[in-house]
């Protein structure tokens, strides 16, 4: 059943990459690009800096060893792949695109690297070379996301329609089956208890800053940099936590979307609140 569970989440992920193609043109891709200070602070941010908030969380704070090692998976499970369709009306769509697809290109090098360096203390988390980590990335997000984009370049209103509604049932799905998973390991997160979850929560609201804060001077790209840091990629975390002996890591997975919804929402509410004041003559 928990193997049932996390084929669901592969599928609600692809679900919503397909509506962020939906919303997205390929001239946008080399947005990062053309900004260089920008791509470097949010490389720094999303495979630097949060990983090693994670990592000192976790030398620092007594947890038990699947929890720690399902927090360092997330962690270094950088991609981005989620951000909100709705963050692209908040902000500038051009950049939110463009970081998605450049954070996932440099996944699949950066990603392998973090999980090699972790084996040498953590016991042997799963071996996950660039090779395999490409083809993740190649299955899960580059094939939905030019589906996404065909589709809006052949039937713009159709994409225009269906992207939210797809977005809204992929994110329900995502949200039921974390639920599910929790219920049914509930004695995992038992184990965990409120330090693992305070932990995760901690590391997300982290992530948040950091973004925002080397996100620059432009308001809607600090957001979306924000939300990116606080992102994981649940395709690679999901497949770690399949590699990974027990439901441990697979717990830590679905207790990271739960808790990253309930944490981010009050930031995208005061940000769009920031946004509106300013906004103002």
């Amino acid at each position: 059943m928990t193997a049932a569970l996390l084929l669901i989440l592969k599928i609600s992920v692809g679900a919503i990459i397909l509506a962020i193609g939906m919303d997205s043109r390929l001239s946008d891709l080399l947005y990062l690009w053309r900004h260089p200070g920008l791509l470097l602070r949010s490389i720094l941010a999303m495979y630097v800096l949060v990983p090693l908030i994670a990592l000192s969380l976790v030398k620092v704070l007594t947890l038990p060893p699947g929890t720690e090692l399902g927090l360092l998976v997330l962690a270094v499970s950088a991609g981005a792949p989620l951000l909100p369709r709705k963050l692209m009306h908040l902000g500038q769509g051009e950049f939110v695109f463009s970081l998605v697809v450049t954070s996932t290109l440099l996944a699949i090098l950066v990603v392998p690297t973090w999980i090699a360096v972790l084996g040498a203390q953590f016991g042997s988390p799963p071996e996950l070379g660039p090779g395999r980590v490409a083809l993740v990335f190649a299955n899960s997000f580059f094939l939905p996301l030019a589906a996404g984009m065909l589709v809006r370049w052949l039937m713009p209103a159709v994409a225009e329609r269906v992207g939210d509604r797809l977005m809204a049932v992929a994110g329900t799905t995502l949200a039921l089956c974390a639920l599910a998973l929790l219920a049914m390991h509930w004695q995992v997160l038992l184990e965990a208890g409120w330090p693992g979850m305070l932990t995760l929560a901690t590391l997300i609201a982290a992530s948040l800053a950091i973004g925002h804060w080397l996100g620059g001077p432009v308001g809607e790209n600090r957001t979306a940099l924000a939300v990116a840091c606080a992102t994981r990629h649940i395709g690679i975390a999901v497949l770690a936590a399949t590699a990974v002996p027990g439901p441990r890591a697979a717990v830590m997975v679905a207790a990271y979307i739960l808790t990253a919804s309930a944490v981010s929402i009050p930031y995208l509410r005061w940000r769009r609140l920031s946004q509106a004041a300013d906004d103002q003559p």
